[in-house]
């Protein structure tokens, strides 16, 4: 099976991380496709980045995930899901990123650059790439409810 592109993006908290995941999802054979920062700047803003990110993520209609990573994961995980058809996550663990995928089809995962070591970074991405929806009725029907709030406000 073909894997799916990776979007991925970091201000300067996450970027040390990033960088790490980068060479790690290659390696393990996704085309990885950077969104920035793609140079350390103490002094740049999350927003743009994980906009950026999001906005690659929603227009691939499903072809696509995102990774982001800034210093909490919370900052630019809430800028990911400004953008219509996102679903964004902040997880620490491995049960918590596989869930997120078969209960939430989220498309964008969020990570720590402060608090998450590399190791258990590869771990919890990995889990959450090879996780799928469930598809289940009851989850279709919650994604549906999240869709029709962002439509209506």
């Amino acid at each position: 099976m073909e894997q799916k592109a990776v979007y991925i993006g970091a201000d300067h908290a996450g970027f040390k991380l990033k960088k790490e995941m980068k060479k790690y999802l290659k390696k393990e054979g996704y085309a990885v496709v950077d969104k920035g920062n793609t140079k350390l700047d103490p002094k740049d803003d999350y927003p743009d980045y994980g906009y950026k990110t999001a906005k690659a993520v929603s227009q691939s209609k499903g072809k696509a995930m995102g990774i982001l990573f800034c210093g909490s994961a919370q900052g630019i995980c809430i800028v990911a899901n400004k953008v219509k058809g996102i679903r964004a996550v902040a997880v620490v663990n491995e049960r918590d990123a596989k869930a997120t995928r078969e209960h939430n089809d989220a498309n964008v995962l969020c990570l720590s650059g402060w608090n998450m070591p590399r190791k258990k970074a590869e771990k919890i991405i990995k889990a959450w790439l090879n996780a799928e929806f469930t598809g289940e009725e009851r989850h279709v029907r919650r994604i549906k409810k999240i869709s029709a709030i962002e439509k209506h406000g």
